[in-house]
């Protein structure tokens, strides 16, 4: 006979807990997402898109099942292979998942051990796959994407993790391409701790630049970075494919010596208080030694109050917006690092553990793909209230992910009966409308 753990509350002893509940579900909302994953086709792209190199047919759960299991895990804020097992039987992942049980840790692991680099380009794919979906339902005359790498420490002997100078600890250096209008990682690359920031970065763009170049004629592009991306290559590369960029410039002699020679001229036509905040805008054509061409350079002079000497932000475009405009749209970037941080904190983007290079790399791959399912979700169907809010996925989670439910069996249906006292019911089903208006992608 098996003891219940109980305990009295000190507050009133009359109050007693214990976890004999039954069969009840702490996260409910996955239901709503497994309704935008049948409207968008999701699980679908997985089953026939992802190639793993497995000689075993007759598991009880494939790899593409086990990856899924792995989405709606991060989804619902589960990050880590064990605790599958204490969600081996929960009411709502068995059901949605259309499994007795689900995949243990150790299933969840070998997945790890058997990803290598096709495996990798298998979830890229899909990913873009995903974004093609999610882009025919809501279509946009304008992109803007935001290129930026991040830093994620390692513990262990970690195969590729390095020192990082930068940021003075070891670890991963990945890049990352988002569109800051709609919160989609377009795509992530996991690299090595110790190249540079821009390593790679031409060839990292250029497929998503042809990319998008033929799935939508006459569609505005635009490119920003900050001066780690400052490489002719990239501006090149922006030229010949019609898009347009703006790119922080290090400082340099000349560059300071032009900004000086527009502060003295400046200062001749306006007197200005010693100490007071000032700041103005100007621009010049340049060309650096390594530049084939001269290309426009926008320049904010900056001084704030209390100080002397004006601080220069150089900023090279091929943009014919106003110079002051043109920083405005550049200093937007800001964007750019919200969206890495709530991949670090929302989908766990940073918690890299494995020995191999390749698994770590195929679990960022699976993160940015629940991170763009919940960019979808919130785009496409949340109401317009909370849509136009810049919310936290782990705020989502707490009003329509974690509702307490039952599921109960009758004879021909499985009913989901859910709290009550939940806050956010209204939102729960205008939701859920939302999701059922979608047409389906073609």
């Amino acid at each position: 006979m098996l003891s219940v753990e109980e305990k009295s509350c000190l507050f009133n002893k009359k109050v007693k807990i214990n976890f004999t509940g039954g069969a009840l579900s702490s996260d409910s909302g996955l239901l709503l997402y497994r309704e935008f994953d049948e409207k968008t086709g999701f699980s679908q792209l997985v089953q026939e898109g992802l190639k793993v190199k497995d000689p075993v047919f007759h598991a009880i759960h494939s790899n593409a099942e086990v990856v899924i299991q792995k989405i709606y895990q991060h989804l619902a804020g589960y990050h880590t292979d064990d605790q599958a097992d204490e969600l081996g039987t929960e009411p709502v992942f068995t059901t949605l998942l259309g499994k007795d049980r689900l995949a243990s840790q150790p299933t969840l692991s070998r997945l790890n051990q058997k990803a290598d680099e096709e495996t990798v380009q298998s979830l890229e794919a899909i990913n873009q796959a995903y974004l093609d979906h999610l882009f025919a339902l809501h279509p946009r005359a304008q992109m803007v994407l935001d290129v930026d790498s991040a830093n994620f420490e390692t513990a262990g002997n970690q195969e590729k993790a390095a020192y990082n100078a930068h940021y003075q600890d070891t670890g991963f250096h990945p890049l990352f391409l988002f569109d800051s209008l709609t919160g989609y990682c377009l795509k992530a690359d996991l690299r090595s701790g110790n190249v540079y920031t821009s390593r790679g970065v031409v060839d990292f763009i250029q497929p998503v630049l042809k990319h998008y170049r033929a799935l939508v004629s006459g569609q505005t592009l635009g490119l920003r970075g900050d001066s780690g991306f400052a490489v002719p290559g990239l501006y090149t590369l922006c030229e010949k494919n019609d898009v347009f960029y703006a790119i922080r410039l290090k400082a340099n002699h000349r560059l300071n010596e032009k900004a000086q020679e527009w502060v003295e001229q400046y200062q001749k036509k306006q007197a200005i208080p010693t100490g007071a905040r000032a700041a103005f805008y100007t621009e010049f054509q340049y060309q650096a030694a390594s530049w084939d061409t001269a290309r426009r350079v926008v320049v904010k002079l900056e001084r704030p109050e209390g100080e002397l000497f004006f601080h220069p932000t150089f900023i090279v475009t091929n943009m014919s917006l106003p110079a002051k405009r043109v920083v405005k749209f550049y200093q937007n970037r800001g964007t750019m690092e919200n969206l890495i941080k709530e991949g670090k904190n929302g989908f766990a983007f940073d918690q890299l553990s494995s020995s191999r290079f390749e698994a770590n790399a195929a679990k960022l791959q699976i993160r940015v793909l629940a991170s763009n399912i919940q960019a979808g979700f919130r785009l496409l169907c949340l109401p317009k209230a909370l849509k136009e809010k810049v919310l936290r996925m782990d705020t989502v989670r707490l009003r329509l992910i974690k509702i307490a439910g039952k599921l109960v069996r009758s004879g021909r249906y499985l009913i989901f009966r859910l709290c009550s006292h939940c806050l956010y019911q209204k939102t729960f089903w205008q939701t859920l409308t939302n999701i059922r208006r979608l047409p389906i992608p073609k």
